[in-house]
């Protein structure tokens, strides 16, 4: 997450026409990616590719490899890791050379899966183990594992929100956008940070499909001809939100000099007052707080501001998830380090993240969402093959940048529109979709 980067635009569309030309390249084996029953068993050098370049530049990885290496000292393991992950991976897939671990990339149909994946096991042994496996799942077989999951709210400077005179979490979406009004005309820093620029931010705001309406099955629901945006259904209110924000002038006046990797110090410091993110986020801008001489505890994690039943929910969404190539010649030491990164490295700890091992606990990052009932809701992954389907049909992107920029500059009279005319197109749009490839 240090290192994020999405595609955009026509760049994504190719690159997601060239992972749909790697299908035609011959039978799959169906060989499965087996636990070796001793450590013995696994051998051989395996590569992992990754999105997180800063783990592995700073040395990180390797000190998670030697640890690997102490239950399993006949294997190898190498890292690559790449700044445009989604970009790189999606091009290597067109031939059988993408390492023998990585994450899944989002651009891959969830239904190609067994044409790229090594499979792991059974959605019903691998479902009681861990969070998130449905979210891999085909055919009752599970492809990849989720390196950790998230929660999905709002990162906010404590001490900005105090200084505001804000002492309780806003219960709705009028009451966040009268607090943020409260933060412009009380202090100094700027309401909020749309982290415009580096465009996957503006992803994270999907991730709350399901905190709204407190429905942990919401996301499967959009399989069909829905009409998505409507009034009261989750991405209504949603973008609704993300909307008035803008056109408040309660975010940057130019969304394009956005910068991610400023903005942590930006929060730290309190020159930005809140930022919707993923809970994941939170330890970074504890390290920013840290770095800059501020306190580290005055970074607040609050979750969407709408109750149901007097109670918040926050969805818990998986991370990006690890498989093992179809092509890995170093299939049971590839199993063994996903499994092992998943249950004993403490990565998921350590980064302040919801663990994919069901056994383990919750990170201390939620403490507040813990001590005030927030409720927990791992979303469902079970006709997310079907809802991406319609997404790309058409041509939408609910995970990625596009449509919340022009959402962005339609809110702050760069283009031309209104907020009721561009959710009557999405919801247009998505419902011929649906009827189109059916649901």
């Amino acid at each position: 997450m240090g290192k994020k980067r999405s595609l955009t635009g026509t760049l994504l569309a190719a690159a997601i026409m060239t992972v749909a030309g790697c299908s035609g390249q011959g039978a799959v084996s169906g060989e499965a990616a087996t636990a070796p029953a001793d450590p013995a068993d696994a051998s051989g050098t395996i590569t992992v590719l990754t999105h997180r370049t800063d783990l592995v530049q700073n040395g990180t990885m390797k000190k998670y490899a030697a640890e690997f290496n102490k239950i399993y000292p006949e294997v190898k393991v190498e890292f690559e890791g790449l700044t445009d992950y989604e970009g790189e991976v999606k091009i290597r897939m067109n031939t059988d050379d993408y390492g023998d671990v990585l994450m899944i990339p989002a651009a891959v149909a969830k239904n190609d899966y067994p044409k790229f994946f090594a499979p792991l096991g059974s959605a019903a042994e691998l479902g009681d183990k861990y969070r998130f496996s449905d979210k891999a799942e085909v055919g009752g077989k599970v492809y990849g594992i989720s390196t950790f999951g998230t929660a999905n709210g709002f990162l906010y400077n404590k001490a900005v929100w105090r200084k505001a005179g804000i002492t309780d979490w806003p219960t709705t979406p009028r009451e966040f956008l009268d607090d943020l009004k409260a933060i412009e005309a009380r202090t100094d820093a700027l309401p909020y940070y749309t982290n415009f620029k580096d465009g996957w931010p503006l992803t994270s705001w999907s991730n709350n499909i399901g905190s709204v309406t407190c429905d942990a099955e919401a996301n499967d629901k959009l399989a069909g001809p829905v009409s998505p945006w409507k009034r009261g259904g989750d991405l209504h209110t949603v973008d609704s939100l993300l909307y008035g924000i803008v056109a408040g002038g309660l975010s940057e006046k130019d969304p394009s000099t956005t910068n991610w990797e400023a903005s942590k110090g930006m929060i730290a410091r309190g020159e930005v007052a809140t930022m919707q993110l993923g809970s994941w986020a939170i330890t970074q801008m504890r390290a920013a707080a840290e770095k800059a001489g501020t306190d580290p505890d005055d970074i607040g994690f609050m979750p969407f501001p709408v109750r149901k039943g007097g109670k918040y929910c926050a969805v818990l969404a998986s991370d990006y998830q690890q498989a093992v190539s179809v092509h890995s010649g170093h299939k049971t030491a590839a199993r063994a380090w996903v499994d092992w990164f998943t249950e004993k490295s403490g990565f998921p700890a350590k980064e302040g993240a919801v663990p994919a091992l069901r056994s383990a606990p919750m990170p201390d990052t939620l403490d507040d969402f813990v001590d005030n009932d927030v409720t927990f809701l791992e979303r469902s992954e079970a006709r997310t093959g079907a809802v991406n389907d319609i997404d790309n049909a058409a041509e939408i992107g609910l995970n990625k940048p596009d449509y919340r920029q022009k959402l962005v500059d339609i809110a702050r009279g760069a283009q031309d529109g209104s907020l009721e005319d561009f959710l009557a197109d999405l919801d247009q749009r998505w419902n011929e979709a649906a009827g189109t490839i059916g649901s």
